[in-house]
């Protein structure tokens, strides 16, 4: 293969793996090639560097630029562990940023929802990174008006269910928004890693820390599936669901948590679910070591578009 350097901007197609070094090269999600254009698209990346809704530790405005740097680490072997180049038959582009008005932040949400239908409308799967949690309700709501109310698959410390006022922008709030609003089908719905108390569930299904920590990867995938059955559902995953020893880069960090490694073999093993879209949120960049939080989220990131390869390639 001839070799070339910067393909976020030199790609001639979008599919194929890039050859920049991991050390240089533009920046994109996984060195996917930067359009706007979404002919031909079958996956949109896409950030939102959005924090204002934050209830402690700001910065996750940087987590996008932050989970793109982690993603060049990535080389342009088979993905592990996909056994595949993620990108021999599955285009894919990073789409840049959302534009946002940081002085006017009740414009926010409808800006986020207006470009994500967008991008949803062209058939692609959108994956989105965050920006704190917030974000995931005008995402949701975007995904719902184009597939129905979903199942939601949420990974997380909290359980984001506080009743809030519309107006509010809040990141602790969205899920009990989702479920009073007929969003979300909180009968499928379901929590994994939950280390914290609120004062209603919702009707979701908790998978609480201590449980997480006693029970295998392949028993928590299995409750997922058993819950969210064959409804078309969104993955949103907020890194704080990671304990902190491997995810440090994050607002509101709770003890107790699982593994990186731990979870991503969960993610490996939810390939049967119809994923309609999904998010990884709350990186915080300012919070982080060496990269650890980025490279946590760049891997679930990269993970997701795996089993969307995958669910391409079964046809």
């Amino acid at each position: 293969m001839k070799k070339t350097i910067d393909n976020a901007f030199t790609a001639r197609s979008l599919k194929g793996a890039a050859s920049d070094p991991t050390y240089a090269g533009v920046l994109s999600f996984m060195r996917r090639k930067y359009t706007k254009s979404l002919t031909g698209v079958d996956a949109v990346v896409w950030g939102i560097p959005f924090d204002a809704a934050v209830s402690h530790r700001p910065g996750a405005r940087f987590g996008p630029r932050a989970i793109r740097e982690a993603s060049s680490i990535f080389d342009n072997d088979p993905q592990y562990p996909f056994h595949r180049d993620l990108f021999e038959a599955m285009a894919v582009i990073d789409y840049g940023d959302c534009l946002l008005d940081y002085g006017d932040h009740q414009k926010t949400p409808a800006t986020i929802e207006k470009e994500a239908a967008k991008i949803l409308k062209s058939g692609a799967f959108l994956l989105s990174l965050g920006g704190d949690h917030y974000v995931t309700w005008p995402l949701l709501k975007a995904h719902a008006a184009k597939y129905g109310p979903l199942a939601l698959v949420q990974f997380d410390a909290h359980q984001d269910t506080w009743f809030d006022e519309d107006r509010r922008i809040d990141h602790g709030s969205f899920v009990g928004r989702a479920a009073r609003d007929g969003i979300i089908d909180v009968d499928h719905s379901i929590q994994i890693g939950i280390r914290t108390h609120a004062p209603d569930d919702c009707g979701i299904k908790i998978v609480y820390g201590h449980e997480v920590e006693e029970m295998t990867a392949r028993e928590i995938a299995e409750a997922i599936v058993a819950r969210v059955g064959d409804r078309p559902c969104y993955l949103t995953f907020d890194i704080d669901c990671l304990d902190p020893a491997y995810a440090p880069g994050t607002g509101t960090p709770v003890s107790g948590g699982p593994s990186s490694a731990k979870m991503l073999s969960v993610l490996r093993n939810l390939a049967t679910l119809d994923i309609k879209g999904g998010d990884v949120v709350e990186v915080s960049p300012p919070y982080d070591h060496g990269l650890i939080t980025a490279i946590a989220g760049a891997s679930v990131a990269m993970y997701l578009l795996g089993l969307r390869a995958e669910k391409l390639a079964a046809g």
